[in-house]
């Protein structure tokens, strides 16, 4: 078996592990950053390499293999990927600046699905397979028309946060970029590579820990003291607006100290996981949704507005916030950083390194 087939094996197989601290592991992950039509001609083109394979696959093996033997082109390789003009968004011509204007005029953050963010399934289990009186669909139109504009604004604001919040990680000297758009790897802070995960304070890590805390779940604690206002609410709404209408009623009543018990603890449990990290960065791992499972090394940003974590979809566009804290983190990077975590997933066992960067409001 040659290098290239056993890193490729390992990759296939998802023991990302066993590419960290391997400088032959870690150049077949860079030289697979350059493996698209565009970026290999160009990179081949600029150091005079000419490949004999003429489709992806067999290039990329080509490549790997000359790089492996010639280490003169290292360093013009790491070069290469740091160069932004190669990135797809510099092709794009984005304007940041707007862009982040922009973000602000989403005013609603909603998913235009069933509780699985699944647009098509909630179309057909709603309308397709339910009403079939045309008339009656017909009537549905401007509903279905909103869930669609809902999911689609949504997903709008979800794709170009996540890529700003990106791009404050490649602009850092420390950081050079998978510009491929490889499966696992965003980009490499010091040889390291790293999967960007942006992602809210998880509600079910969080409702798991305030039942500790509360000996019951949040709702049902809140029900109670809410009792003794007395504040009641129908049973029979979704759990986030019973949620929402004990907290609205509440404020109208001027009985901010029952919401301010409830936001201490909410506090404390974010606060104890930014202390001690690893058991939500193995939670988090171990509860990925199966069709996006990964076991590559995995820096998470996680944005969280504990005074009321409806809002923390809002943090994804705090730059004034995120961007110090991402620089701070970079400009202390070192190779003790990210931390070994251990995890189950489908009964079988894997080894990642990985860390987090809070955004707190």
């Amino acid at each position: 078996m040659t290098n290239f087939e056993k890193w490729d094996y390992e990759f296939r197989q998802q023991n990302m592990f066993s590419f960290n601290h391997d400088a032959n592991a870690l150049l077949w992950l860079k030289v697979r950053a350059v493996c698209r039509g565009r970026l290999i001609r160009d990179f081949c083109r600029s150091m005079g390499i000419k490949l004999v394979s003429t489709t992806l696959r067999t290039q990329n093996e080509e490549l790997f293999n000359i790089l492996e033997n010639e280490a003169v082109y290292l360093p013009l390789l790491d070069d290469f990927l740091c160069n932004k003009s190669n990135e797809w968004y510099e092709q794009m011509g984005i304007d940041e600046v707007q862009l982040k204007e922009d973000l602000y005029k989403v005013k609603t953050y909603l998913w235009g699905g069933d509780k699985n963010n699944s647009l098509d399934k909630h179309l057909v289990s709603r309308y397709v397979k339910v009403i079939s009186d045309y008339s009656k669909l017909q009537l549905a139109q401007a509903e279905i028309a909103n869930n669609a504009w809902n999911y689609v604004q949504t997903s709008w604001y979800n794709n170009w946060t996540s890529y700003l919040i990106e791009s404050l990680f490649k602009h850092h000297s420390r950081v050079i970029s998978a510009v491929g758009e490889i499966k696992s790897v965003d980009f490499f802070i010091d040889d390291i590579p790293v999967d960007l995960k942006v992602t809210f304070f998880p509600n079910q890590y969080l409702n798991e820990k305030m039942k500790l805390k509360l000996g019951m779940g949040e709702l049902a604690w809140l029900k109670r003291e809410a009792k003794k206002v007395p504040v009641t609410v129908d049973g029979n709404q979704t759990v986030s607006q019973q949620l929402y209408t004990i907290t609205e009623r509440l404020k109208e009543m001027n009985r901010y100290d029952i919401l301010d018990e409830l936001i201490s603890y909410r506090k404390e449990v974010i606060d104890e996981a930014k202390t001690n990290p690893l058991e939500l960065m193995e939670w988090l791992y171990s509860n990925q949704g199966e069709m996006r499972f990964g076991a590559e090394n995995r820096l998470f940003v996680i944005l969280a507005d504990s005074n009321d974590m409806a809002d923390s979809w809002k943090m994804k566009r705090a730059f004034n916030i995120i961007e110090p804290i991402v620089k701070q983190y970079l400009d202390a990077f070192s190779a003790s950083t990210m931390k070994q975590v251990c995890f189950t997933f489908n009964q079988k066992q894997y080894k990642s390194l990985s860390d987090t960067i809070f955004v707190i409001k």
